[in-house]
């Protein structure tokens, strides 16, 4: 008789949250209920321990310092880099530049790439679902150059085609430029197929990976993407550090983004000479303690199941579609069928900014606005939404929270 396979264990949110030392805490005399993750994540102990640490007991300078303390240091800071390199499955650590946010990220490549590789009449490809993070670096851009943006239009679910990226992307076509995942949304973009068709028509892709670093496993070798970005705090990290990923050869043929120390070989008054990557893009003394942060992030993320996570996440967005869509005048802005743990909505009768004031007063967390996405609210016809996003250390009972918190403020708003 053959033997069964094991049971798969099952995901003990319960022992997840006990990691996060804010869940525990109570806002306005009831228990938090935080559902604004896709803003910025809570921190794990493992990660508030580490960044403690570095400044309680290893902090100093790195790169520069020849004694003790340095030498700690520079390897702890060097340790973080291949540990995002290993997450990523980056062919090279060096590969992996360390910036303070996918922000900086996104402008560090127009502002080099961009303008090296760049001319009067070049087209770069986005959608109308990105952050303002990747669409005002390219208007930029197109100031300094003359370079034309392509727009593909979003369907009215929230999802995006890949038919419309074929009908924009061309021989003109420099660079398409797109969320990973749609931080209003929850939208998972057709990467894949649109970095095969961009590389078909010779140009490069970057994908804002803010979101999708979270929830999605990612590997920069199958996603065949050239550029990927991302921010710390979302992946349970501090703020003050994000990373740029790049192929070697981007970054070589890239000149650098700031000046000063660190990112030299030698300087003259005559000329001056850089150091290769990532060091000519890390001008100045880095985000020390931030980046060992991020390094116990991922530590943290590597130790949990994440096949489990996701299912849990996903667990936890159809439920609360669900009972979502039952509440009364609440109408679910983004139905995608690829979707991830990002839920908005909108209530009849309250404005979205009154509306997160309300769930507030019953602990509940949630943002409110056009989430820094305004082109993405005129193509959806709404001026902003309400946004629950959800982590691996949310559980059903704080979606039940929320909808009981959203009949409450029915009553007091309508």
């Amino acid at each position: 008789m053959a033997k069964s396979a094991p049971a798969q264990p099952a995901y003990d949110v319960m022992k997840v949250r006990r990691d996060f030392p804010i869940l525990v805490r109570e806002v306005r005399g009831k228990p938090l209920v935080y559902l604004d993750s896709a803003a910025s994540a809570q921190k794990p102990r493992q990660v508030i321990d580490a960044v403690a640490g570095v400044y309680g007991h290893e902090y100093a300078n790195v790169h520069r310092g020849t004694y003790y303390l340095s030498e700690i240091a520079t390897a702890a800071y060097e340790a973080a880099r291949g540990r995002v390199a290993a997450f990523l499955n980056a062919p090279s650590v060096k590969e992996i530049v360390f910036t303070k946010g996918a922000t900086e990220a996104i402008n560090l490549v127009a502002a080099t790439w961009g303008r090296r590789f760049v001319q009067a009449g070049d087209e770069i490809v986005l959608t109308e679902l990105e952050h303002h993070s990747n669409i005002v670096p390219w208007q930029l851009l197109r100031e300094a150059t003359g370079c034309v943006l392509r727009i593909v239009p979003v369907a009215p679910d929230g999802s995006v085609d890949i038919g419309a990226f074929a009908k924009v992307i061309g021989p003109k076509t420099k660079l398409v430029a797109v969320a990973h995942v749609s931080n209003v949304l929850g939208t998972i973009l057709p990467v894949r197929q649109i970095a095969e068709l961009a590389h078909a028509a010779g140009a490069k892709v970057l994908l804002d990976g803010c979101q999708g670093i979270v929830h999605e496993h990612v590997d920069v070798q199958a996603l065949g993407c050239d550029f990927y970005v991302f921010s710390g705090h979302k992946l349970y990290g501090p703020t003050g550090i994000g990373v740029l990923w790049a192929r070697a050869e981007l970054l070589e043929a890239m000149p650098p983004y700031q000046g000063g120390g660190d990112m030299i070989d030698t300087v003259t008054f005559a000329k001056t000479t850089w150091a290769p990557p990532p060091a000519k893009f890390e001008a100045g003394t880095p985000p020390i303690a931030e980046a060992i942060g991020l390094g116990a992030a991922v530590d943290y993320l590597n130790s949990l199941d994440r096949t489990l996570v996701a299912a849990h996440e996903d667990a936890l967005l159809r439920y609360a579609m669900t009972a979502l869509a039952q509440v009364p005048g609440v109408r679910l802005i983004g139905t995608a069928r690829a979707k991830t743990a990002v839920q908005s909505f909108v209530m009849a009768g309250a404005h979205p900014h009154d509306l997160a004031t309300v769930l507030d007063r019953s602990g509940v967390c949630v943002r409110a606005g056009h989430h820094c996405a305004q082109p993405l609210m005129d193509a959806l016809g709404v001026a902003a939404t309400t946004r629950a996003s959800f982590a691996l250390y949310n559980t059903m009972a704080e979606v039940d929270a929320l909808v009981t918190a959203l009949r409450r403020a029915q009553e007091i708003l309508l």
